[in-house]
């Protein structure tokens, strides 16, 4: 039996599973999505089918998807449903969740239902567009908003506000919600500028210029929930003899949520009240706070001990929190140098160690399989982003050396002891283990390692390049140079079997 409306009423409840009442399949299209990823099912299709579910927000989502497939997919055959298998740790109890998500009405593709969409435009009950088209979606391409339809997302999203726009007559409460949840900086500021110009490119009249402005909210948003997809073959299959239906569109999602909205308008906190069914959407005037504390403590602490795990031979990140000695440092590192490196104005101690905990849970989250080598990919980069900030802010916060830090960046640089191989890939081995690695900076690391003799001359090489580091030279931190090379030439003796420098 396939997962659709009609067959609803045949599957068992059960314990820990979720099925939508009938009433909700009826809701007004009050959301148009721009994207079909697990991203935004796993995160603002959940939230919105909360609220539905405890009768707040009552709206579904009409989802635009950028390709055309022939015949019925999965998403027409299924009327929308999907199964969100929600499995994790909270507060370091294990939770699992399931949930048959109705708050999709149906999926439209944009290159063949182009009018479709455009009549979802101008419909009365439309109030919110979400977008996730990845960070390149967001970006200026002159078209004209002729098309049917054109190639870009900005110029879509224009397209659909014109339509609007010219249905009601510019009436100045017809304005949209715009919640773009692309991980980039200022999500939503920098979308409206890029309609803005492509409204100035497309010579549209001053009145609609004006109307986009003053009656549209473009805001800046922060999602936050690891959303891994699809759940293995063998447990899919498992899945779905227990529940008794089978379901091509079924996804699994950490239970970690957050979706911080920068708003303080009135009129935007009452168009989203799906914010009141669950504290994971956060409607706030400045959504820097929850920025700072995803960069550093997530992201921050993910940089500054992969490489540390991946030398000591463990593959994934689950792996890594099962052992004490790594569990422990990783712990020390975030609420004993991450938190001190922050400003306590922007990020309250307190929350950033309740957030430190939420990561910790994520981090041994038993059903994620994050390979370190995935982190490893761009490290130069997300090294420089993410930690060069919190090993200056420690420094200059305490007027100490950040020694797990020191770690980190030992474990850093070795391994970008990296070299061609005959594919053209950079590669790099510890002990009989080899592994390859993609960054910006690998050939610059690699010449680095090829051109230096000994460990101190190799690290004040590589911490005083302000090319690499932003302009920063790493070597006026005080006491961070020495650590390093300490810590570098400790890694060497514990884990590998010969030297690698002197």
């Amino acid at each position: 039996m396939q997962l659709t409306t009609k067959n609803i009423a045949q599957i068992k409840p059960q314990d820990g599973l979720i099925i939508p009442g009938e009433n909700l399949f009826t809701l007004p299209e009050k959301v148009l999505q721009f994207g079909t990823g697990v991203l935004l099912r796993g995160l603002p299709d959940y939230f919105i089918d909360k609220a539905n579910r405890a009768g707040i927000f009552n709206g579904r989502v009409a989802v635009v998807k950028s390709t055309a497939t022939g015949g019925a997919d999965a998403f027409d055959q299924q009327e929308g449903l999907y199964t969100l298998c929600v499995r994790g740790l909270q507060n370091g109890q294990q939770v699992e969740e399931t949930i048959i998500n109705s708050s999709i009405s149906r999926v439209l593709a944009a290159k063949t239902e182009w009018s479709a969409i455009l009549e979802i435009a101008a419909s009365e009950a439309l109030q919110v567009i979400i977008s996730n088209t990845t960070e390149v979606g967001i970006s200026l391409v002159e078209e004209s908003i002729e098309q049917e339809p054109p190639s870009s997302f900005p110029a879509k999203l224009l397209a659909v506000l014109y339509h609007r726009y010219k249905a009601f007559n510019g009436d100045a409460t017809k304005g949209l919600v715009v919640l773009p949840t692309e991980l980039i900086t200022d999500n939503g500021i920098k979308l409206q500028q890029i309609v803005l110009q492509l409204a100035a490119w497309n010579k549209l009249e001053e009145a609609f210029v004006q109307w986009l402005q003053e009656s549209n909210y473009f805001c800046n948003t922060l999602v936050d929930r690891i959303v891994p997809g699809k759940l293995p073959a063998a447990e899919q299959e498992q899945t779905e003899a227990a529940l008794g239906y089978t379901d091509e569109l079924m996804i699994m999602s950490e239970v970690y949520r957050l979706w911080a909205i920068e708003t303080d308008n009135e009129k935007v906190k009452e168009i989203l009240s799906f914010s009141q069914a669950d504290a994971g959407v956060v409607l706030t005037p400045d959504i820097t706070k929850f920025k700072e504390l995803k960069l550093r403590l997530l992201n921050g602490s993910h940089t500054f001990t992969c490489a540390y795990a991946i030398i000591q031979g463990f593959t994934t990140v689950k792996e890594a929190m099962n052992n004490e000695a790594f569990y422990q440092f990783i712990d020390g590192l975030m609420k004993e140098e991450i938190i001190p490196a922050l400003d306590n104005k922007v990020v309250p101690t307190d929350e950033a160690i309740t957030f430190a905990n939420n990561v910790l849970d994520r981090y041994k989250n038993p059903y994620l399989e994050h390979k370190w080598l995935s982190i490893a990919v761009q490290y130069t980069s997300k090294m420089f982003m993410r930690n060069v900030p919190l090993i200056m802010g420690y420094a200059k916060n305490t007027g100490k050396v950040p020694e797990k830090m020191a770690v980190g960046f030992a474990a850093y640089l070795l391994l970008m002891n990296i070299d061609k191989n005959e594919q053209g890939e950079f590669e790099g081995q510890i002990n009989d283990r080899t592994y390859t690695i993609t960054c910006q900076y690998a050939q610059a690391l690699s010449d680095k390692w090829k051109k230096h003799d000994e460990i101190s001359d190799l690290v004040a090489d590589i911490l005083s390049d302000t090319t690499i580091w932003g302009g920063n030279n790493l070597l006026e931190v005080k006491g961070f140079e020495q650590a390093v090379k300490e810590n570098v030439t400790t890694l060497i003796k514990q884990y590998f079997s010969s030297q690698v420098l002197t």
